[in-house]
């Protein structure tokens, strides 16, 4: 019912909409991070709040290849109706971290297809669409391990995390801590490949923050489950 209510509106009229809410501050800060957009998250939030979920909408505001829109397709689409070929163009034209993060964060994660997709990421030549593979690998290493051999998986982040590019290198990371934290029969060798690799040791971290360093990271989310 809510679709009904809000179908009118158009792809010119949200796109007008978020031609007004450019803030160049906000791009500014944006674009240190990659992201070539100028709108502020929350206000993002909230026009995608007020429109609801428009799957036909979601799909003509991400054929525009703006990423401002993009990141509100993300937002008001229906993550189940995707088709799995259609994800897997989709992440590959995803320029922006913050597009292809929130696309497989609130969009794979959420959709039938996401351990087919999972499969055929982690194995890409891709450096960028496999770090996708491996964000899909870290959310089944906390809530659904069950058939993962995280063993081998160890294996391949000590052999390959050390020199491989950076969002790829981030997403290896992700999972070896995960799987220190969240495996104690694994967390001896999780600290060890991260001692040994050093990836992210020296990562400037803000007060109160936990340092993406594996060891300190898999050291500090342990403490706090046992004084939980």
């Amino acid at each position: 019912m809510a679709e009904t209510v809000v179908a009118e509106v158009t792809v010119t009229e949200v796109m007008a909409e978020l031609a007004a809410l450019e803030d160049p501050k906000a791009r500014a800060v944006n674009e240190k991070h990659g992201d070539d957009h100028g709108v502020n998250l929350g206000k993002l939030r909230a026009l995608a709040k007020r429109l609801k979920t428009q799957q036909d909408l979601a799909r003509r505001l991400w054929e525009t290849d703006d990423t401002a829109a993009r990141l509100l397709a993300l937002l008001i689409c229906r993550p189940k109706a995707f088709e799995r070929d259609e994800l897997d163009v989709m992440l590959r034209g995803a320029r922006a971290p913050k597009v292809h993060d929130w696309l497989v964060n609130y969009v794979v994660k959420k959709n039938p297809h996401r351990e087919k997709l999972r499969l055929a990421w982690s194995a890409d030549p891709d450096p960028v669409v496999a770090s996708a593979g491996w964000a899909l690998t870290t959310e089944r290493v906390a809530k659904q391990p069950e058939g993962l051999d995280l063993a081998a998986l160890l294996d391949v982040i000590e052999a390959q995390m050390k020199d491989a590019p950076e969002r790829l290198q981030w997403a290896m990371n992700h999972c070896l801590a995960q799987i220190g934290i969240e495996h104690a029969e694994y967390r001896a060798r999780a600290l060890d490949i991260g001692e040994r690799l050093e990836v992210l040791k020296d990562y400037p971290t803000s007060p109160g923050c936990t340092s993406p360093f594996a060891p300190i990271w898999i050291t500090e989310m342990v403490r706090r489950q046992h004084t939980k």
